[in-house]
C-alpha cells in the first residue's frame, strides 16, 4: 500500500471504555477520507429526526437499557447501505457476537468486506487509572486529567473558565463493572475477526499519537 489511502478501506476499530478508541476512529476515519459510524450518533440522529427506529432506539435508551442488536443492526444496515460508505471507519460496532454476524452479512450482501479490525488493547488498571483522574468541563465539554492533562488552574477549564466536574460514572467501581460487562460480551467479537484472520492488535498504553501510528502502521500491511 502506497502513500495515498485507497477509499475502500473498512475498519473496524475494537477496544475497551475509556480506552481511547474513539479519539483514534474521528482522526483515522479524517485521513483516510472515509465515513466515521458510531452507533450513538446514529442513534442521536434517528431520535431527533423521530423515524421508527429512532423512536425504538429512545424507547430504550430513555430508561438507560441498551438498545437490543436487532434496531442496532437495522441502523447500522441503513447507514453501511449509503453510497458514501464503500470505506469507513465503524466505532463502537460491533458489540456483541449477534451484531458482528450481522454486520458480516449486510456486508456481504454489499461487496464491501472488513479488511481489518483493530483491537486496541489497554489494561483494565490503567483503563481505571485514567477514569480516576479524569476532570471535565460541563460548559464546553473539555477534558483534562490530574497528572496526564492537568489544567492550569486546579478545578477551572482553561478553554471557558467553567469549574471542571468528576463524572458519577468515572468512579473505580463503576468502570470496573463497565469492564467486566466489555470483556464478557466483547470476548467472542475478537474471537469471531481472529477465526476471519482479520484481527490485528495494538498497543493501546503508550501516548495519542504513537497509538494512531501503530494503528496506521497496522492498516497498510493488510
Amino acid at each position: 500500500m502506497g502513500d495515498a489511502w485507497p477509499r475502500d478501506l473498512r475498519v473496524v476499530l475494537l477496544g475497551p471504555p475509556g480506552g481511547g478508541k474513539g479519539t483514534q476512529a474521528v482522526g483515522l476515519a479524517e485521513e483516510l477520507g472515509v465515513p466515521h459510524i458510531a452507533t450513538g450518533d446514529l442513534f442521536r440522529a434517528e431520535m431527533e429526526a423521530k423515524t421508527e427506529l429512532g423512536v425504538l432506539a429512545e424507547s430504550f435508551i430513555a430508561y438507560g437499557n441498551l438498545v437490543p442488536d436487532e434496531i442496532v443492526n437495522r441502523i447500522m444496515h441503513e447507514r453501511l447501505a449509503q453510497d458514501d460508505c464503500e470505506g469507513f471507519v465503524l466505532d463502537g460496532y460491533p458489540r456483541t457476537l449477534p451484531q458482528a454476524q450481522d454486520l458480516d452479512v449486510t456486508l456481504d450482501g454489499l461487496k464491501r468486506p472488513i479488511t481489518v479490525a483493530i483491537n486496541i488493547d489497554v489494561p483494565d488498571d490503567l483503563i481505571v487509572e485514567r477514569a480516576v483522574g479524569r476532570l471535565v468541563c460541563p460548559d464546553c465539554g473539555a477534558i483534562f486529567h490530574l497528572t496526564s492533562k492537568p489544567p492550569r488552574t486546579m478545578g477551572v477549564c482553561d478553554v471557558c473558565r467553567g469549574l471542571l466536574q468528576t463524572r458519577k460514572d468515572d468512579q473505580p467501581s463503576t468502570v470496573r463493572h463497565r469492564l467486566e460487562v466489555y470483556h464478557r460480551i466483547t470476548l467472542p467479537v475478537l474471537e469471531f475477526y481472529r477465526e476471519r484472520k482479520i484481527l490485528r492488535p495494538v498497543d493501546g498504553t503508550q501516548s495519542r499519537d504513537d497509538v494512531g501510528k501503530l494503528v496506521r502502521a497496522t492498516i497498510r500491511t493488510m
